[in-house]
């Protein structure tokens, strides 16, 4: 089970920071990745985290704005979103693929939280 919190209206160039709460002894060997979907837009990949290993992926959108990170001992993985820009607002999903490296092909995803609505505007 996968619970997202965090999600909200921001002004362009405010920053957010995304929670997804894992089952207990998973962040250290799924990939763990995050999500999003636009209206009328396909399901685009942002970040992916593997923890055990140390490894991270971004997308080239979101490259040096956002920051994948995870927590064992809270069983949770966090999205920390910086310089969001209006191209920015979607529903954001939080994804696990077991015991596979990073990626963000989000059909090889097994596991989808319910989404936390992000919203970037003046």
């Amino acid at each position: 089970q996968l619970v997202e919190s965090g999600g909200g209206l921001v002004q362009p160039g405010g920053s957010l920071r995304l929670s997804c709460v894992t089952e207990g002894g998973i962040l250290g060997y799924y990939a763990m990745g995050w999500f999003r979907q636009a209206p009328g837009k396909e399901r685009e990949g942002v970040a992916c985290i593997r923890h055990d290993q140390g490894s991270t992926l971004y997308a080239d959108s979101v490259k040096g704005r956002f920051t994948v990170s995870g927590d064992n001992a809270k069983n949770t993985v966090y999205l920390q979103m910086n310089d969001l820009k209006p191209e920015d607002t979607a529903v954001y999903y939080c994804a696990t693929d077991p015991w596979s490296n990073c990626h963000l092909i989000s059909s090889e995803y097994d596991y989808w939280g319910q989404g936390t609505q992000v919203t970037v505007s003046s």
